[in-house]
């Protein structure tokens, strides 16, 4: 258009952003900025905001800067920015957004709810709905009860009671379970412990993806189901549908709690079958199907040949086995290098677990030594806390 002289308009000037925005590439997007301002077309609402949103993905300082210079701002204009300082985890400036806004649309609330949600701001997250509802007296949209869904799967009994309230208004409605609506309840009922409410709302579905098939593949292995969750990835692949890293987590996962040894290692092979690598979860699952099933020296082996530097919860599940099956002697073999990489502050259990191991293989001056350690450096254990109420749905 520029070389033909063909004047632009602000349809033109949309669209290009648009696909610049989905390119990630900050220059261009520069190049663009500066154009705009030349053609006049800074002081254009729609255009600053497209601009805007395109800053937000390829460079957050900018979209500040550009934002703070806007002679005109609409509602989209107010929630790209929420979504924005979301995105930086800067949940804080996001409410002075949201707080400041001089119109607010169902949008805005979803953004903000989001940014809690996202942010692991659970509890705020579900009493700004609440105000939305009932303060605002707003009719949410799928997107907002997608994020309440989201923050209602981490909040147990709670959150399950408000989850099953707005699956009972999605089917009041009449809505159709989309994707990603679908999948988040499925996600929410898993973790809140109601697989087969899961598995009903998983069955429901007329599309599904591969996080919607990941989601019940590891709420099946977290709840024990370890072969009903490989049916679930072997149906998973006769569909068409390509796994990621995720899903061989809650496959691995399967295996380990199943006890599935064979099934485990062919799973495994199975990662870079995909042109995937694999990843410290997948590792230290593989560990723990070992380590459960008493084969001590090829966890051992997986953990020396790893790709990538074995942390805290692998050692962790190594020794938990040591300790199980009675091996003194592969426990004695890694216990320096654990405590090499242990930290005070964060790993309380897993010198617990040394001190223990110590005291079965009878070395009570290691044991003895492992807890003044502890108490000079003030090693404290996390207390154990759940407020999930599991049960059948």
């Amino acid at each position: 258009m520029q070389r033909h002289s063909i004047p632009f308009d602000s349809f033109s000037i949309l669209f290009t952003l648009k696909s610049c925005t989905h390119l990630h590439n900050l220059p261009l997007i520069n190049h663009l900025h500066a154009h705009l301002l030349k053609l006049g077309f800074n002081s254009h609402v729609y255009v600053a905001t497209s601009l805007l949103h395109a800053y937000v993905v390829a460079s957050f300082r900018d979209a500040c800067d550009l934002f703070d210079e806007m002679p005109g701002r609409n509602t989209v204009t107010w929630n790209t920015m929420i979504t924005g300082y979301s995105k930086s985890g800067d949940v804080e400036k996001a409410w002075g957004v949201f707080d400041r806004m001089p119109l607010r649309d169902v949008a805005s609330w979803s953004a903000m709810i989001a940014c809690y949600v996202n942010n692991g701001h659970w509890g705020n997250g579900l009493t700004l709905f609440h105000e939305m509802l009932v303060v605002e007296q707003l009719k949410p949209d799928q997107v907002t009860l997608g994020s309440v869904l989201v923050g209602c799967a981490h909040m147990g009994s709670i959150g399950l009671l408000l989850g099953k309230s707005i699956h009972g208004f999605i089917a009041k409605n009449g809505w159709v379970l989309n994707v990603e609506l679908g999948t988040v309840l499925v996600d929410m009922y898993a973790k809140c412990g109601f697989l087969k409410n899961a598995s009903r709302v998983f069955d429901m579905m007329q599309d599904r993806n591969v996080k919607s098939w990941t989601v019940i593949i590891c709420g099946s292995a977290q709840h024990g189901y370890g072969k009903e969750a490989l049916s679930m990835f072997e149906m998973m692949k006769e569909v068409g549908v390509r796994p990621n890293e995720l899903t061989f987590t809650g496959v691995l996962s399967a295996c380990a709690q199943a006890g599935l040894v064979e099934d485990g290692r062919k799973y495994f092979r199975m990662i870079e079958e995909y042109g995937l690598a694999p990843t410290i979860q997948h590792y230290g699952c593989v560990v723990d199907m070992f380590g459960k099933a008493g084969l001590l020296g090829e966890a051992y082996e997986v953990i020396k040949t790893m790709r990538l530097e074995p942390n805290v919860f692998v050692w962790c599940s190594f020794l938990s086995a040591c300790k199980v099956h009675k091996k003194f002697e592969m426990f004695e073999r890694v216990v320096d290098r654990v405590m090499e990489m242990v930290k005070p502050e964060n790993d309380g259990g897993v010198y617990t677990l040394v001190s223990d191991l110590y005291v079965l293989s009878n070395k009570w001056d290691d044991a003895e030594r492992v807890r003044k350690l502890m108490v000079n450096q003030n090693v404290r254990k996390a207390r154990g806390s759940s407020f999930i109420r599991s049960g059948a749905g």
